[in-house]
């Protein structure tokens, strides 16, 4: 009797132990994670990784495919394609600064600029491990082969509240995440169908003329307008919706957002008389007053844009000036630039994000 009493203390014992071997908390993966921040800080620190992701910022949800590159110290590549219309933007860092390009068009800007050091985005894994390890609230739960932390979301927009983000419990690789806003609702959701960490990568991996040339090489040109500004050629299934401004606007592809602030009412808009690029103005006045332009540019030339990289989500603006801003963007060959003396940015954000996806008019 007391051969078998210390036998089944003995399993109690080892059982307990590979328990307690087996079951991380989040201080313990915390740790991990920071050993995996020292690693990719190392010589050789580099990280490759593809996926999609899905905004649903506006009435129907956008899908991108995503690329990430990374290599240390500093050097990054992300390519978003839309899914829907096979139209690719890439975010180049290299030592020459940052980088917005549009293969498609030939068109790129150059930013002086630290990004991602201070504002990140949802897709890079280092803006993942800051967003863990700075949120002393983590939550940390377990599904199946992954840890899933929720914490507070810190990006560029306020009505990022919350993240969820998954990582595989042997190798703390990404594979999804989620940023909701103050309603629980998911506005971004990324699912990574893989990832790699120790990838070998060239210094040309991120120069700036081999990934405008190689893009365009992949792409076909979508900067192609008639005599009245309109794409020649529009994507598969879409249909031309009634436009709002039809009667006064003749037949100019313009682009309305589907976001107006509160207090703010359309003023009026006027083309610009024998632009090359098809530009028109539309103005808004009332709680706030700022003027939207859209052009569909054939200067193509390289831009240095001084000022602050925004995420759109679906692209990178440029934010210039100071108590007169503009904040400037590219999507689908179209050259879009929110101008106002006090229209704050994160309206400026809403309003593009409502442009993203929509036909011209």
């Amino acid at each position: 009797m007391r051969r078998l009493t210390w036998v089944l203390a003995i399993i109690m014992i080892v059982t307990l132990g590979l328990t307690g071997c087996g079951k991380k908390d989040a201080a313990s993966v915390v740790n991990d994670l920071n050993d995996v921040s020292d690693k990719l800080q190392s010589k050789d620190g580099s990280y490759q990784g593809t996926g999609l992701m899905t905004l649903y910022t506006g009435e129907q949800p956008q899908e991108y495919k995503v690329e990430v590159w990374y290599k240390n110290p500093s050097y990054y590549r992300i390519s978003l394609a839309n899914v829907q219309k096979d139209i690719t933007q890439i975010v180049l860092r290299n030592d020459e600064g940052v980088f917005v390009l549009t293969p498609s068009l030939n068109k790129s800007f150059r930013f002086q600029s630290d990004w991602p050091d201070k504002q990140g985005q949802v897709y890079l894994y280092q803006t993942l491990l800051r967003g863990i390890a700075t949120d002393n609230n983590r939550q940390l739960a377990e599904e199946g082969n992954n840890y899933v932390f929720e914490v507070a979301a810190n990006y560029q927009s306020p009505a990022l509240v919350r993240q969820k983000i998954w990582l595989d419990k042997k190798t703390y690789e990404p594979k999804q995440v989620q940023v909701s806003d103050s309603e629980a609702k998911v506005v971004v959701d990324v699912k990574f169908d893989s990832f790699a960490f120790d990838t070998d990568f060239t210094k040309d991996s991120f120069d700036m003329q081999k990934n405008m040339t190689a893009g365009a090489a992949s792409e076909s040109t979508v900067a192609e307008v008639d005599e009245n500004g309109n794409p020649v050629v529009l994507p598969e299934g879409q249909e031309a919706a009634e436009p709002q401004l039809a009667a006064e606007l003749g037949d100019f592809g313009v682009i309305e957002p589907l976001y107006i602030p509160a207090g703010v009412e359309f003023k009026d808009y006027h083309k610009i008389e024998g632009s090359k690029d098809h530009a028109v103005l539309i103005r808004y006045d009332g709680l706030y007053q700022y003027t939207l332009m859209e052009a569909r540019p054939l200067d193509r030339a390289t831009a240095l844009a001084p000022g602050t990289l925004v995420d759109l989500g679906f692209t990178a603006g440029a934010l210039t000036g100071d108590e007169l801003q503009t904040l400037t963007w590219m999507s689908e060959g179209i050259e879009y630039r929110i101008t106002s003396a006090n229209l704050p940015l994160t309206e400026m954000m809403q309003i593009a994000a409502s442009m993203e996806g929509q036909s011209g008019k």
